[in-house]
């Protein structure tokens, strides 16, 4: 039987914001059967747990916010993404402040970080949700669209005119897993272009934003003096994005993703749409695991 996976021991690190420019500490703890992924507030007293649900995404500028009441944990894409690529389904993600650490701005460091905490096994099957047929979601001439697919593919297409986004690497396809996430994707760096770093500063965002941790890009292309991670780093870097922001749906997922200059709140009104109609997916559990079509890193 494919079993439920969770961390092993308690993993702690701290960053700062990306939009707050606030220090924050995060810490990865182990969790409960069937617990899902729950981010918790520490700076408050008592601490409030907020789940890792695509129903709670109530801002989604330039990142997927978990809202609350009057809480909220904010740039959770990557962390999530980075717990999506591991196979984990059951984990408390405990910060203190409304903001998850940019870390690099990629998923590498939480890769890292989750992988000191090992990864043990528990004793329940682990879900996924397959996909039965196609969903849509569209804004403006922006497309986001699950397919049924045995397995997990992602096809995204950005569409820049700017000399730092040469024409043939605006598109990626990869077959997800842990291999070819952590290889492939997970060092990819969020991006920003520098005209509109006053005014996101203006508005109390990107506050925590360097070349230490986005890419940047001005009139004539990239800033950063080390260049690229990768040539087609900024697609990669939304592929990144949106298998963090698509865990939200509360299992790994079995469906192709097709985009098209999709972003945040696209990509989760797919997941909303996919919730609102119960015959567009099933949950299902897998007794062999040789007959998972997903491959994650094995349990040490």
């Amino acid at each position: 039987m494919l079993k439920q996976r969770t961390l092993k021991r308690v993993v702690k690190a701290s960053g700062i914001g990306l939009h707050s420019g606030q220090k924050v500490m995060i810490n990865f703890v182990p969790h409960t059967v069937d617990s899902g992924i729950v981010f918790r507030r520490i700076d408050v007293q008592p601490p409030v747990d907020i789940p890792a649900d695509a129903m709670l995404i109530q801002e989604a500028f330039m990142c997927s916010n978990l809202i609350q009441g009057d809480l909220k944990v904010g740039t959770i894409e990557h962390v999530m993404s980075a717990i999506a690529a591991l196979g984990i389904d059951n984990l408390i993600v405990e910060v203190s402040a409304s903001e998850a650490p940019i870390m690099d701005g990629s998923a590498g460091p939480f890769i890292y970080l989750l992988m000191q905490g090992g990864l043990v096994e528990q004793d329940a099957p682990k879900k996924f949700i397959r996909v039965l047929k196609p969903v849509e979601a569209q804004i403006d001439d922006k497309t986001a669209k699950f397919s049924p697919h045995d397995g997990f593919q992602l096809n995204f297409t950005i569409d820049f005119d700017h000399p730092a986004f040469a024409r043939e690497y605006q598109s990626a396809t990869i077959d997800f897993s842990t291999e070819t996430f952590v290889y492939e994707v997970s060092d990819a760096r969020t991006f920003g272009f520098m005209k509109d770093l006053d005014f996101l500063k203006a508005n109390n965002l990107a506050l925590g934003a360097s070349l230490e941790n986005a890419i940047g890009v001005d009139e004539n292309g990239v800033v950063n003096e080390e260049g690229l991670r990768y040539n087609d780093e900024f697609v990669r870097h939304k592929i990144l994005d949106a298998v963090g922001d698509l865990y939200l749906l509360g299992y790994q997922i079995i469906a192709k993703f097709d985009a098209y200059k999709s972003g945040h709140a696209l990509n989760n009104q797919l997941l909303r749409n996919v919730k609102s109609d119960p015959s567009a997916y099933e949950i299902v559990t897998f007794d062999d695991i040789k007959n998972c079509p997903i491959p994650y890193v094995s349990v040490i």
